[in-house]
């Protein structure tokens, strides 16, 4: 364990929230900014002594449910939440949930959203469901089986993978991949198969082995904003990414960037569909 940091780290986050912020009242005129202790402690179901011995740095290393119980009352992000783990020493609690299996919820959200292109997938890049626009676009890519099933794996080993998008983007592209790969190898649904899936590009390409050696992580998407069809040609988009409860999934929704060509792009791909974009 930490303790300066910890005890600095829970100090800070105290003195950033306001009451409101976790549904207390203000009460009287306050002397230090933030939370008083006490008021943590109790959100925390803790004792403020505890609490200030944790920030006076002379306290025993905290429970993980002690842990836990400090991330929720102290509002904290997901990435936050990690961080105070780490200095406490803990493992932090898996975010991700290894089921493929789409709620229904979710797929009501996927099919009400028709006139974008839309997809589920994981953090493999396991397309898990798409819309009939979004099949428009990249073909059905819930059909791969085997390696291939990864947009990783597709993205260092298959050359059609990247038809869709522009050249000068595949550099950047690439490396935000393998980013977004070494994460999930430490921290995902699937950490072995993560591995494996990194051990084979290693082997396989050349491209990857140099992106992977930048130890690059990274969990958000790259922000690509043109995509490319044979047809349409280039199509502007606003990539807007949703995630789940539990981080298993991840709704990504492709809006048409500014200008009213980019829409009128997606309404006639619609009508185009997808027959000339099969693999």
């Amino acid at each position: 364990m930490n303790e300066r940091l910890l005890a600095e780290f829970l100090r800070s986050r105290r003195e950033s929230l306001l009451p409101q912020d976790v549904g207390l009242t203000g009460g009287s005129r306050r002397r230090a900014p933030g939370l008083r202790r006490e008021e943590v402690a109790q959100l925390a179901g803790m004792s403020t002594d505890y609490l200030a011995r944790l920030e006076q740095q002379r306290a025993p290393r905290p429970s993980t449910h002690i842990a836990a119980s400090l991330a929720r009352a102290l509002r904290l992000s997901t990435d936050e939440r990690d961080h105070l783990f780490a200095l406490i020493g803990h493992n932090a609690p898996r975010t991700f949930d290894t089921s493929d299996h789409v709620p229904p919820s979710l797929l009501q959200v996927l099919d009400g959203l028709s006139n974008v292109p839309c997809l589920v997938q994981n953090d493999l890049l396991d397309t898990l469901a798409m819309n009939s626009l979004a099949k428009a676009l990249f073909g059905d890519e819930t059909s791969f089986t085997g390696p291939s099933k990864s947009g990783f794996h597709r993205w260092f080993t298959d050359p059609e993978e990247r038809r869709i998008y522009p050249a000068d983007a595949h550099e950047r592209h690439g490396q935000y991949l393998a980013a977004r790969l070494r994460m999930a190898t430490q921290d995902g649904s699937d950490t072995r198969r993560a591995r494996d899936i990194a051990a084979e590009l290693s082997e396989s390409s050349a491209e990857f082995r140099r992106m992977w050696d930048l130890h690059h992580v990274a969990q958000t998407y790259d922000e690509c904003d043109t995509l490319l069809h044979p047809e349409l040609g280039s199509i502007a988009i606003d990539a807007q990414v949703l995630f789940t409860e539990k981080g298993s999934h991840r709704l990504v929704i492709l809006n048409p960037g500014a200008g009213a060509e980019n829409r009128s792009k997606l309404d006639l791909l619609r009508v185009i569909g997808h027959q000339r974009l099969s693999r």
